[in-house]
């Protein structure tokens, strides 16, 4: 293939629509939650992560995974734990069975805040999807983010 072929160039193209949206839909839900509740993106999405952990097996994330699910690097979710923790919205304890674990849980003050502002999240995202929809080079990637269906845990598996 050379970077002329026709299916780079596609590839490229729906890359670069894949980009504009995410960055349009986490610009608008930025400026809502920012105005409303004194949240970024990024915080909303660590409080929301945490605060789906249990005490069953394996229900407490470490770092790693947290930072995963937030899609930062290890050193930046750590800095913002740090930044939450101050404001008192999450608390830190050693992991009972291995004192060098450390866990990170929600408070009931971040709880708060947390469902507080899941509304305004959710409408965000809906007005953001809603826009891109009129774009015609964004709106199929729109249906195809409306029409994604993640598993949960409680959900089984469809038999073969």
């Amino acid at each position: 293939m050379t970077a002329t072929d026709p299916a780079l160039t596609a590839l490229a193209q729906g890359w670069v629509a894949l980009s504009l949206l995410h960055s349009r839909i986490e610009s608008h839900i930025e400026r809502a939650l920012q105005s409303g509740h004194d949240l970024s993106v990024r915080e909303y999405s660590l409080l929301d992560v945490l605060s789906r952990q249990h005490d069953g097996e394996g229900g407490h994330l470490q770092m790693k995974q947290v930072a995963d699910a937030v899609v930062l690097s290890q050193s930046a979710t750590t800095r913002l734990v740090t930044r939450l923790e101050d404001r008192a919205l999450l608390t830190r304890y050693l992991c009972p069975t291995d004192r060098r674990g450390i866990y990170t849980d929600v408070s009931e003050a971040g709880l708060r805040l947390l469902a507080e502002a899941r509304p305004t999240n959710d409408t965000a995202l809906r007005e953001a999807l809603d826009a891109a929809a009129t774009n015609p080079e964004l709106a199929p990637l729109v249906r195809a983010v409306e029409e994604l269906r993640v598993p949960t845990r409680s959900t089984p598996a469809p038999s073969a």
